[in-house]
C-alpha cells in the first residue's frame, strides 16, 4: 500500500545518498520536501523530480541552525498539512590526522552532523506530538558509528554521538509512539568517498588515487561497493508501517564490513 498523502522531509538531499533517499520515497508515494544548503543543486534537484512528477518541494536552510530546522518542518506542514517521516541526512566529513584536528574541523563537523540531527529531531517529534499523531524520525549514522577509523577521527566521533542520540531520543519519545532509528552506510562510490580517497593520498607516501577506496572496498564480503539504492531500501523500510515495531536502532547497510 502507498503513503499517498505521507510527508517526508530530507536533508541535504540535493545529491548523493539523500537524493537517492528522496527518490526513493517519492517513488513509494511520500510528499517530498527536499533540503540543502546548496541552493544550486537544490533546485536543479527540485526540477528534476517534478520533470519525473514526483510531489516535491524545494528548501534552502543550514540544518545546524536550530530556528531553520523548525523553519523547515513548519514549510512542509504549511505547504503539505503535516508531517509523517524526518529523515536527518544531511553531514559533511574530514580526514586528518588525529594530531591535526583542530577547532574548525570540530565545530564544523559538530554543528551539521550532530546539532543539526538534534535539532531536527527535536523540530519534527515537537509536530509529530503537535499534531498527536505516530511519526519516523531516521538519522544519517555509518559504519564510523560503530567502529572509529584512523584519519577519520573527527567522523567517527560526530556519527557515534548520533547513535547515542539516536537511542535516547527513541527512549524519551517512545510514549508519543515517535519511531527513531539510524542507517549506517558502509562504502559508496560516493562525492564523499571521493574526497576521502583524494585527502588519503596527501597523508600516505605510498597510496595511489583510488588505493584507500580500493583497500576498504576490497574488505566487503558481499563483493560490491554500496550503491545508493542500497541506503535508500533500508530508509524505505524505516519510513514504512512495516518498521512499527522498530526503533533506537543504528542498522548497518555495508554489504558486511562492520560486525555487531
Amino acid at each position: 500500500m502507498k503513503p499517498e498523502n505521507k510527508v517526508a522531509v530530507v536533508t541535504g538531499s540535493a545529491g548523493g545518498l539523500g537524493k537517492a533517499i528522496a527518490e526513493r520515497l517519492a517513488i513509494d508515494g511520500f510528499n517530498i520536501v527536499i533540503q540543502d544548503i546548496n541552493n544550486d543543486l537544490l533546485l536543479e534537484t527540485e526540477k528534476e523530480f517534478k520533470e519525473k512528477r514526483y510531489n516535491v518541494l524545494a528548501f534552502r536552510s543550514d540544518v545546524s541552525k536550530k530556528k531553520e530546522q523548525e523553519e523547515l518542518v513548519n514549510f512542509a506542514v504549511a505547504e503539505f498539512k503535516k508531517l509523517d517521516v524526518f529523515v536527518n541526512n544531511a553531514g559533511v566529513d574530514a580526514v586528518t590526522p588525529f594530531l591535526e584536528i583542530d577547532e574548525e574541523q570540530l565545530n564544523k563537523l559538530f554543528n551539521i552532523n550532530v546539532f543539526g540531527t538534534v535539532y531536527g529531531t527535536q523540530a519534527a517529534a515537537n509536530q509529530f506530538i503537535k499534531q498527536k499523531t505516530k511519526g519516523k524520525v531516521i538519522n544519517a549514522c555509518s559504519i564510523a558509528g560503530h567502529e572509529s577509523y584512523e584519519m577519520l577521527g573527527t567522523y567517527s566521533a560526530t556519527k557515534h554521538a548520533v547513535r547515542s542520540y539516536t537511542q535516547v531520543a527513541a527512549k524519551e519519545l517512545a510514549k508519543y509512539k515517535i519511531n527513531v532509528n539510524a542507517y549506517c552506510p558502509g562504502v559508496a562510490k560516493t562525492k564523499m568517498w571521493d574526497r576521502i580517497d583524494e585527502e588519503m593520498v596527501k597523508y600516505d607516501d605510498n597510496l595511489e588515487p583510488g588505493d584507500a577506496f580500493e583497500e576498504f572496498s576490497s574488505a566487503i564480503k558481499l563483493g560490491r561497493y554500496q550503491e545508493p539504492k542500497d541506503v535508500s531500501n533500508l530508509v524505505s523500510f524505516l519510513a514504512s508501517e512495516d518498521s512499527d515495531y522498530i526503533t533506537g536502532q543504528s542498522i548497518l547497510t555495508d554489504g558486511g564490513l562492520v560486525y555487531r
